[in-house]
């Protein structure tokens, strides 16, 4: 397949994105708005002439906040646009940046879209969070003359073989790309085989890494657990969950209950259409439930604190003692584990994380990641954790020093992306 024939199809596929654009509305309403950005139209005004950073939702909108920060300080008369695919990564961004930078939906990868998006931003510099790529988006810049950067650039074997049915659109976009700065040497390599310019590929490490925890978050945590009357109470979190992991939790959780009878679940799916459902799921199950969106009390009855709020996740993580990361009991690859690791809290997750392997596998060397298969295994290690708080604390110090030994990859990726904005004031 070629870039013609994916244009054609993707035509050809526009009834079916709108009904798929229409069903997630209905399923959670902030998909009705905006809509005309989508299609490059009713576009906010945007000045022109500066950074354009996309950050598809709400993973890589977090971990694009440092980038974003470093280049608002690098760059202050450059406007910064940052687009997104997802209200969730909208809602964050806003939240994070408010009138710092500029914001839209990234329009569909259809060139008249393209094409009226670019004219809008003209951007000098175009930045793409880990793997979204999107053949016209890229082409549109590169015939400008922009240089495009795929910034934390993450490849799985699983995603390269795909990628490697479609050569005929992939490597001619991927030769397209000024810079891949990839997390990993494997993950280099993948892209350079699958046609990347190899004197364009660096190794830069991952960002993620170089998160840093506001002190005040960890205090008002405490401030909130101390408001519970919590301070002694074990209390978990599973984080990020997506359908068929939160039976799994949920049974786990009842399980725990019969030997440490006042833990608290702090349960938080990683969708918002699926806020509701959730919910009535631990009723069904016949956990008393609070809703963290309503402020409702948690008392020492609560046995699920539903975390059906958005852009709170790091804070949720902090009133926690120990931390299950989802996506990865079903096989969605996993989510991000730095964050609850930068927390210093002990890591568990399921077995499903080809999206985090090089990451997963440095915080299971360490001592800081116990992988579960099922509610059996999950209950017996969160047992173990709660039942020996010091084995707890030797996990945690080994996340903290996997995090500590892998800073620096802002600071190389922003090294790189000064060779390609050399005119640009600082």
């Amino acid at each position: 397949m070629n870039r013609s024939l994916y244009t054609l199809l993707l035509h050809l596929a526009l009834p079916v994105i709108c009904l798929r654009l229409l069903w997630r509305a209905w399923r959670a309403p902030a998909y009705a708005r905006r809509v005309g950005e989508r299609f490059a139209l009713g576009l906010p005004p945007l000045r022109r002439g500066g950074i354009w950073v996309h950050a598809v939702s709400l993973g890589e909108s977090i971990a694009a906040a440092p980038l974003i920060r470093e280049l608002l300080q690098r760059y202050p008369h450059l406007p910064i646009t940052v687009t997104s695919m997802t209200p969730t990564g909208s809602e964050r961004i806003q939240a994070l940046f408010g009138d710092r930078i500029q914001h839209c939906y990234l329009p569909y990868d259809l060139p008249w879209a393209c094409a009226r998006f670019f004219r809008r931003v003209q951007p000098r510099l175009a930045l793409i969070m880990e793997t979204e790529l999107w053949p016209n988006h890229i082409h549109q810049c590169a015939r400008q003359g922009v240089p495009v950067v795929l910034a934390n650039a993450r490849l799985s074997a699983r995603s390269a073989r795909g990628y490697a049915r479609f050569a005929g659109l992939t490597a001619p976009m991927l030769a397209e790309l000024s810079l891949i700065a990839a997390q990993t040497e494997a993950e280099a390599e993948r892209f350079r085989q699958l046609g990347a310019r190899p004197g364009c590929v660096a190794v830069t490490g991952s960002i993620k890494f170089d998160l840093q925890v506001d002190a005040a978050l960890q205090q008002r945590a405490s401030q909130l657990r101390g408001e519970w009357g919590a301070q002694a109470r074990p209390v978990w979190i599973a984080a990020s969950t997506h359908a068929g992991e939160d039976e799994i939790i949920l049974a786990a959780h009842r399980q725990l209950q019969t030997r440490f009878p006042e833990a608290l679940l702090i349960l938080v799916p990683r969708h918002p259409e699926r806020f509701a459902a959730v919910f009535e799921l631990c009723l069904r199950e016949g956990f008393a439930t609070a809703r963290r969106s309503c402020q409702e009390a948690v008392s020492t009855q609560t046995g699920v604190l539903l975390g059906d709020t958005l852009g709170e996740l790091l804070f949720l993580y902090a009133l926690a003692d120990l931390a299950f990361v989802g996506g990865s009991l079903v096989e969605n690859g996993g989510h991000n584990l730095l964050e609850p690791a930068a927390l210093g809290k002990p890591l568990l997750s399921g077995p499903h994380l080809f999206n985090f392997l090089e990451i997963a596998n440095q915080l299971q060397a360490a001592g800081d990641l116990l992988q579960v298969r099922d509610a059996g295994e999950l209950l017996g290690a969160l047992q173990q954790l709660f039942a020996e708080p010091e084995r707890a604390a030797q996990m945690a110090a080994g996340g903290l020093g996997v995090l500590r030994a892998n800073q620096g990859a802002l600071g190389r990726l922003l090294d790189g992306l000064e060779r390609l904005l050399p005119h640009a004031p600082a």
